[in-house]
């Protein structure tokens, strides 16, 4: 074959690569060096995808680990205690009524029972319910307080189950005292009332559960949009007034930390507004952004084997379990419904989930609990914090981690 014309540099490496048999040769072996090392990437990185996926699998556990077998020992573990004052369960200590701590742990062992499909669980729960009606009808908490009235609750979830009339009786009592205004109200309350909002407000991060609860369960046994309405409506102005720029919330306008377990109780209460609350209500979209903006938040500051500090962003505290467990909680159902990313807060919660089960001890009881905490403006009032074992505000946020997993 013969060349005329001039040649270019290219285009004499070109031919020399093809026509010339040693570099011919020498090409061969260097396209199968690249074969190789192209394989070796696609395995790498189809690798490093599968980790990734496995990272925020919400599904499969290691043994022992899985929220089913967990969350039922945690339940039972609460079958078997004596009712709680304020959490703590100590068998000298005796409830003069039915505290929060216990409607939570009881709340979140019916909603177990029912993901479960676990009969005898949920006949266990509702027979411990059913002294309430007579023999133990003076535990009934009083509805005059943010508290108290979450309480209600409870009948309502058995109402939803059952559809037993006296629980919704019982449980709308509760959800309609919050809004209704009682003879003879303090000034503040009165003007907390005539604005919208309930007379129980008093801008304190734990009352964004305490009121979003009654008021959301209220509403899905009643279809009655008022309910969910005044809820939201709540719920902004509590966004509005304590969030801060980072995303975390202030305990209250008085108390400037973010104690974990108070942002706890916001974020299950944001969580769980936004699983209840329709899609055409005018206040969505406000609690979805600020919801969205906290757990970007809790996102920047977890802990490297998964958990919160006892003030979430000063890296002095100590590592909390409620509060872990609750914002466990706001991202899994935050995943399971589309809003936030599998990926990024799947891997997030997976990891919040296994760490909080190294805090279970031999007892099925969860460590290192804070114990209840009003406000104060004072670091220290918050990082020397009594840590509680078996506390229900531990044990209750980690039934509900448990049932969110499952659904």
């Amino acid at each position: 074959m013969k060349l005329t014309g001039s040649l270019n540099t290219n285009t004499h490496e070109f031919l020399e690569c093809n026509f010339h048999p040693a570099l011919r040769k020498t090409n061969h072996k260097q396209m199968k060096l690249k074969y190789i090392l192209f394989t070796i990437a696609l395995i790498i990185t189809t690798f490093n995808l599968q980790a990734q996926k496995s990272d925020s699998d919400l599904k499969n556990w290691p043994k022992g680990s899985s929220p089913a077998e967990v969350g039922k020992r945690i339940v039972v573990k609460f079958l078997n205690t004596p009712h709680s004052r304020y959490g703590n369960t100590h068998p000298e200590v005796k409830p003069t009524q039915i505290t929060y701590p216990d409607v939570c742990a009881w709340l979140g062992g019916l909603w177990f029972s029912q993901i479960t499909n676990d009969k005898p669980l949920f006949n266990q729960l509702e027979s411990r319910f059913a002294p309430l009606f007579d023999s133990e009808k003076n535990l009934l908490p009083k509805p005059n307080h943010v508290d108290n009235n979450v309480f209600g609750a409870l009948p309502l979830e058995l109402y939803l189950q059952t559809k037993q009339p006296k629980y919704l009786e019982m449980g709308l009592a509760y959800a309609d005292a919050q809004w209704a205004l009682p003879e003879n109200p303090k000034p503040e309350e009165k003007v907390w009332s005539e604005q919208g909002y309930s007379w129980q407000t008093r801008i304190w991060i734990d009352d964004m559960f305490m009121i979003t609860a009654v008021q959301s369960q209220a509403f899905r046994a009643t279809n009655d949009e008022k309910y969910i309405d005044r809820a939201a409506k709540e719920m902004v102005l509590y966004i509005k007034t304590i969030q801060l720029e980072n995303g975390l919330f202030y305990h209250s306008p008085e108390a400037h930390y973010s104690w974990a377990r108070g942002n706890g109780w916001m974020a299950v209460g944001m969580a769980e507004i936004l699983r209840n609350l329709p899609k055409d209500n005018p206040d969505k979209e406000q609690i979805m952004a600020g919801y969205k903006k906290m757990m970007a938040a809790l996102l920047k500051y977890q802990e490297a084997d998964g958990m919160w500090k006892q003030i979430i962003d000063d890296p002095e505290a100590w590592k909390e379990t409620s509060g872990t467990a609750m914002f466990t909680y706001a991202m899994v159902t935050g995943v399971k419904n589309g809003w936030l990313d599998k990926e990024t807060y799947g891997a997030a919660a997976r990891k919040g989930w296994l760490a909080l089960l190294t805090y279970i001890n031999q007892d099925d009881e969860l460590t290192e609990v804070c114990e209840g905490t009003n406000i104060k403006n004072d670091r220290n009032h918050y990082l020397q914090r009594k840590r509680i074992v078996g506390d229900l505000h531990g044990q209750a946020p980690l039934i509900w981690c448990a049932t969110a997993l499952l659904r």
